[in-house]
């Protein structure tokens, strides 16, 4: 996949099936306008292009909204789209300048002139251009005056599916890892950097890494203990994640906290890339030290039990 920062330095693209979105989370509607894209692409022999949006849009129209919880990072995003298969992916600068630009801008700067799009995909009801006027039926007007073609994925087979990033933002706030899953397609990940901590957990025989998410807008899920997958240079290790704030210790503010199964190397400031299978338990505050070792061995036995199912 080729990822295009600048649209003015982009490369010749063959008869360019195209959509746009936001794409957070690239989740199983998403896939499956992805899907389309490629279909079409086949048949016309063509190459896929996605166009999305840094920051997310609603970052620069609602600035002082902090609810905005994200299943995606950019980087996490390009990873997903690479893997789902598409050809090129625009990343458009989301700005208020650009938010004021007309459908029928949109549609001739950059689907016409900088794309030269031959086929543009989008979802059932999906809308764009200042104040969201650009409508199915204005690109269909369009597409015969610029001479490209469009199709919109019908209402029954995005409700088929019946998946939203929101439903799924949901399911991972309520501790429903499993149906956050089904709707991704695939499970749900965080990336972070590992920073030190207070190293209690070798103490009492469970080291852990301290990740360090550095976008505040990633969702990280509800505080509790789930069993992993934990991803270190390509490797992937067994492992058991406490969300929260340490009780039992008298934690001082949020902390994300991995041990990682059979594993003794030193990974500070390295990245680790950690997918979540199914939540163990809500974070307790334990009678000591020894209260808290014995329910980490229990933690660990069901960890390794649905990791091996997994």
């Amino acid at each position: 996949m080729q990822v295009h920062f600048d649209i003015n330095s982009l490369p010749a693209i063959k008869n360019a099936i195209v959509s746009q979105g936001t794409f957070d989370g690239v989740h199983l509607a998403h896939k499956k306008i992805i899907e389309r894209l490629k279909q079409i692409a086949s048949i016309k022999d063509g190459e896929t292009v996605l166009i999305t949006f840094e920051p997310h849009p609603r970052m620069v129209l609602f600035p002082d909204d902090h609810g905005l919880q994200l299943l995606s990072t950019l980087n996490e995003k390009i990873h997903l789209l690479e893997k789902a298969g598409i050809d090129h992916l625009i990343i458009l600068p989301f700005t208020k300048e650009f938010s004021r630009q007309t459908s029928e801008q949109f549609i001739r700067t950059i689907l016409v002139n900088k794309i030269k799009t031959n086929t543009l995909v989008i979802g059932y009801d999906h809308r764009f251009g200042k104040n969201r006027e650009g409508s199915f039926e204005h690109l269909k007007e369009s597409s015969s005056l610029y001479g490209f073609e469009v199709e919109e994925i019908p209402e029954q087979d995005i409700d088929e599916i019946a998946v939203s990033s929101t439903k799924i933002r949901n399911a991972l706030l309520n501790n429903d890892i499993q149906t956050a899953q089904k709707y991704l397609g695939n499970s749900y990940s965080l990336e972070g950097k590992v920073v030190k901590g207070k190293q209690l957990g070798r103490t009492i025989g469970y080291p852990t890494a301290n990740i360090e998410v550095e976008n505040s807008f990633k969702l990280i899920p509800q505080d509790g203990v789930y069993a992993v997958w934990v991803w270190y240079n390509k490797a992937r290790f067994g492992g058991m994640l406490n969300i929260g704030n340490n009780p039992t210790v008298e934690g001082k503010g949020r902390s994300i906290e991995v041990n990682i199964f059979d594993f003794e190397k030193e990974i500070y400031t390295e990245m680790l890339k950690i997918e979540f299978v199914s939540k163990l338990r809500n974070e307790e505050k334990f009678n000591g030290l020894d209260a808290l070792k014995a329910q980490l061995h229990l933690d660990k036995q069901n960890a390794l039990a649905i990791l091996n199912k997994a």
